[in-house]
């Protein structure tokens, strides 16, 4: 009676992947094909990032260019202000003159100047300073030491600084971001050049030494790569 091929079957298997193992020239096929994507995701990151640090940098550029401008308008408004406030203290001490004439005229003038270039930031102001000066005799508080009345003239430069800041920062990431995976796609270049140099070596110990090394350095630069965050279009 015959017996049956069983140890032909079992032994099936583990001699198919012993054959998959030892194609060297197979495994750094897809090798070579994993990397070269990789390295293909890993430069397409890269030139995104650098756009977007072009695009910080002009809007932080832009919003730089503003924010001086509106420092600008607000200080000449401010010294403005200080320029009417010197000659509202003039007029208040002329106006307690004790020849009435001048008294009246002073007055006048206190009052055109008040409708004129006083405006309702800086009359609040007024009132506050009054009410501080009031409350504490012993100390002059100036009107222009009023937070609400600076915030009227600064507040803008205040955000556009902050913003122009802000983009300034995202660029420096960026910036970073893109510097990094660019050193990647280097990492994942030493690996494709190892894996070439192994796809033409006839000892079998230099090739699998050299895809040893080939994979520590890709596995580190995708490590690398993966640590940081993904951007889209």
């Amino acid at each position: 009676m015959s017996s049956s091929p069983a140890p032909e079957t079992v032994t099936t298997e583990p001699r198919r992947i012993s054959s998959l193992f030892g194609n060297v020239e197979l495994m750094i096929v897809i090798m070579l094909g994993i990397v070269s994507v990789v390295t293909a995701y890993a430069s397409f990151q890269a030139a995104l990032y650098g756009s977007k640090m072009d695009s910080f940098y002009a809007q932080s550029t832009r919003l730089t260019a503003e924010a001086e401008s509106a420092y600008l308008e607000g200080n000449q408004q401010y010294v403005q202000d200080s320029a009417t406030l010197a000659r509202l203290l003039e007029l208040e001490v002329e106006i307690s003159a004790t020849d009435p004439v001048i008294a009246q005229l002073a007055s006048e003038k206190h009052e055109l100047l008040s409708f004129v270039s006083v405006s309702d930031e800086l009359a609040a102001a007024i009132a506050w300073a009054d009410a501080e000066n009031e409350a504490d005799p012993d100390f002059y508080t100036p009107p222009q030491n009023d937070d609400a009345y600076l915030e009227s003239l600064f507040g803008t430069w205040n955000v556009l600084n902050d913003e122009a800041a802000e983009a300034t920062l995202n660029g420096d990431e960026a910036n970073t971001y893109g510097d990094r995976l660019t050193l990647n796609t280097v990492l994942f270049a030493v690996s494709l050049f190892l894996l070439g140099v192994a796809a033409v070596l006839k000892s079998r110990r230099a090739q699998y030494a050299l895809i040893g090394v080939s994979t520590a350095i890709f596995a580190g630069g995708l490590a690398l790569t993966v640590s940081i965050p993904f951007v889209s279009l």
